[in-house]
């Protein structure tokens, strides 16, 4: 599936990069050789396959769900590089 280069700038301004000219053009190779590769398996008839065994029993491997006590907030924000009260703090994103 070949994407033009106008699907390559939405998709990068909707993650929030500036892609330069040669950027958009490699990205368009590049995005495009993933979504073939994708179409390429989905051709593929997978009725017959049977799951593979860590996914069919999963469960398991899950361990005895307990409760026990949770950090204190002093200790989950000890590294934290900047903190307001018991919070963590962000640089503001939106406006």
């Amino acid at each position: 599936m070949k994407l033009s280069r106008e699907q390559v700038h939405h998709v990068a301004t909707l993650a929030h990069l500036a892609l330069t000219a040669e950027e958009e053009a490699k990205m368009q190779e590049q995005l495009s050789a993933i979504l073939d590769a994708v179409e390429t398996l989905r051709e593929l008839d997978t009725s017959s396959v049977e799951p593979t065994s860590h996914a069919a029993n999963a469960v398991e491997g899950w361990r005895e769900d307990t409760v026990v006590p949770s950090l204190s907030p002093d200790q989950a924000l000890k590294n934290a590089p900047a903190r307001v009260g018991t919070s963590f703090a962000v640089p503001r994103i939106l406006e």
